[in-house]
């Protein structure tokens, strides 16, 4: 027989938007109850963000003890080949995975948050049942927070199994495999094809699109471009994939290139990466009453919807499907619920992409903003030019920090940058378009030497003309 739990708030789905708002509602003294189907952590904790990030660690520290094989290079040399176990990389990933996953759960522990294991159907907008866990339970809650994130999106003439798989299954793969097709040249098809690629497959992208990573232009591209033509890595744009058959072991991929040509491709995995899509079918959504935004759930400023004390966060609101954006979103309606005087509205959101070299971008492109009739000044610094990108071997790689300002005012609008561990100027980034700073405002701060962070300043003195460390 189900029990009957009445809570002040209950949060659907503990990923990193809705694990944030109940251990945020908690420490505000509310009643809170979380459910998750899974694990703790949600999509981007434990089959996406994170452990993806491992991997690709571990395939960049292969590719790295590779090159210091035979000759090696900066004096250091190894005997032997590097060796990739693929059983004990992804165990080691999960070891990072079920840290993580015992941290969440002793933090929403902490904060005197009751965590469910199960999976949610509203019978309304209030009520729901929830089944699949040691459990069965009847939740009556006064608010409800709908955080049930998003999944991969399956091309419909090339269903996912055994070989054919999503980034998920490509994160538990025990052989690294010989020949890999990735279908989408994308941030999350990019992240991972070049990880891979790292570890020794032969990687083929198909990209619908005439460019790759079509959210950046084209002069933040090139050095990712560059990358994948010196490791050999095919990339077909304007290609469309139209199916696939497999025999065996290995799939066939039949796709129509730009001059709408035809061809196919063998592979060991086919890895699609197409595009995410909100979850909201199966679990009650068209009981509760709330207005929809396409395929997104309608929400205002306060991430409430159109049913009162009815909330909706992360990806099921729409894009950016970030879980930064999510975690933001969480603490904030956990706020506003109580009482405090709250509304999401940030100047904008970074995005990063775990290429080789990263890419990092909050703000507008110089196009964006000469598209809505901004006159610009654009201050660049190339790291081929600072000193520590040099002495950690990275400033060859074509990488670089762009600013775009107002031309009026000097007003930074957008921050754009390429070049390896360049996701970690990501904050410093944000914080200065959030703040509305100005370019003197960042040449004017003194950045610590030998940094990357240099870069920053230094885009900004060449904005202002007058670079120190290049000429013009």
């Amino acid at each position: 027989m189900a029990e009957i739990r009445n809570c002040k708030v209950l949060v659907v789905g503990a990923g990193p938007g809705g694990y944030v708002a109940a251990i945020r509602a908690g420490q505000l003294g509310l009643d809170t109850v979380i459910v998750e189907g899974s694990r703790a952590g949600g999509t981007c904790l434990i089959r996406g963000c994170l452990p993806s990030k491992a991997m690709i660690h571990a395939a960049s520290t292969f590719e790295s003890l590779e090159s210091h094989s035979g000759k090696g290079k900066m004096g250091i040399s190894v005997s032997g080949k590097a060796k990739v176990n693929m059983k004990e990389l992804v165990s080691w990933k999960e070891s990072i995975v079920n840290k993580l996953n015992k941290g969440v759960e002793t933090l929403l522990k902490a904060a005197k948050v009751e965590l469910i294991s199960g999976w949610a159907k509203f019978k309304n907008a209030k009520t729901c049942e929830v089944s699949g866990g040691e459990k069965e339970y009847i939740i009556n809650a006064e608010h409800v927070i709908l955080a049930n994130g998003s999944q991969s999106v399956e091309l419909p003439f090339m269903p996912f199994d055994n070989n054919i798989i999503s980034s998920t299954e490509a994160l538990e793969l025990e052989e690294v495999p010989k020949k890999l097709v990735v279908i989408g040249a994308g941030y999350i098809g990019l992240e991972l094809g070049i990880a891979y690629r790292k570890l020794g497959s032969e990687v083929t992208f198909i990209e619908a699109l005439d460019q790759i990573l079509p959210i950046y232009d084209s002069e933040m591209t090139r050095p990712i471009t560059m990358w994948l033509r010196k490791h050999k890595v095919t990339v077909n744009l304007g290609a469309k994939a139209k199916g696939a058959i497999t025999k065996g072991k290995v799939t066939t991929v039949e796709y129509t290139d730009s001059s709408g040509k035809d061809h196919k491709i063998e592979a060991d995995k086919v890895l699609v990466t197409v595009g995410r899509k909100p979850n909201t079918q199966g679990w009650g959504l068209e009981k509760m009453a709330v207005d929809m935004d396409g395929p997104f759930v309608k929400v205002d400023n306060q991430c409430h919807t159109s049913m009162k004390n009815v909330w909706a966060i992360g990806d099921i609101v729409g894009e950016p499907m970030l879980a930064h954006k999510a975690s933001a979103q969480g603490e904030m309606v956990a706020e506003i619920i109580a009482g405090h005087k709250r509304a999401f509205d940030p100047i904008s959101i970074a995005a990063v992409c775990f290429t080789d070299p990263e890419i990092v971008g909050v703000g507008l492109t110089p196009d964006e903003a000469k598209n809505e009739g901004i006159e610009i000044i654009v201050g660049k610094f190339p790291f081929a030019a600072s000193g520590r990108a040099l002495a950690m071997n990275a400033g060859s790689d074509g990488g670089f920090v762009r600013i775009t300002a107002r031309a009026d005012n000097q007003v930074i609008v957008g921050i754009h940058a390429v070049g390896s561990h360049v996701s970690e100027l990501s904050g410093e980034f944000a914080l200065a378009i959030e703040m509305g700073s100005r370019l003197d405002d960042i040449a004017g701060t003194i950045h610590v030497h030998p940094t990357l962070t240099e870069a920053f300043a230094e885009s900004a003195l060449a904005g202002l003309g007058h670079a120190i460390h290049i000429s013009k």
